[in-house]
């Protein structure tokens, strides 16, 4: 069984306001990358103070394990919601980079400016290039969320 890291409310209450402190609040909108980071993007939102958060439904993981070739996105913003906008892309974690990958390569057609943040950013495990614009803290194990059914 791999390393797993479980984490509290009062964890997450914590690497939110890190991650509220590095993004800063120059965003006119966040986007949330489902599931995982709905509830890290709503905290955060209120952070920066924030009222508009839009969502991107995003598959990757397979329930039995391993992943889809790559990210399968259901519903995504209309281009008018994002273009011109700073937006603020979240998700809980940052394991293969792929899934944010792709959110921020469509936000970007849409004519919208992406940032990423993530609380956890997993540099050992990407498979993309480049990195999160901002993460709270680097892991190499499984994180397990209190907001996660389960968990």
């Amino acid at each position: 069984m791999p390393d797993m890291l479980v984490l509290t409310w009062d964890d997450l209450d914590n690497l939110v306001s890190r991650l509220a402190e590095r993004t800063g609040r120059d965003y006119d909108v966040v986007l949330a990358i489902t599931r995982g980071g709905l509830v890290p993007a709503g905290m955060l939102a209120y952070r920066l103070d924030l009222r508009e958060i839009l969502v991107a439904g995003a598959v990757f993981y397979l329930p039995e394990g391993g992943t889809h070739e790559a990210p399968v996105i259901g519903h995504f913003p209309e281009s008018a919601l994002l273009d011109g906008h700073r937006v603020l892309v979240v998700d809980e974690v940052w394991e293969t980079g792929e899934t944010m990958t792709e959110v921020m390569a469509r936000v970007r057609a849409a004519g919208g400016t992406p940032s990423s943040a993530v609380l956890h950013y997993k540099p050992g495990r990407s498979r993309v290039s480049g990195r999160p614009d901002f993460w709270a803290g680097e892991v190499e194990s499984w994180v397990t969320y209190p907001y996660k059914a389960g968990g």
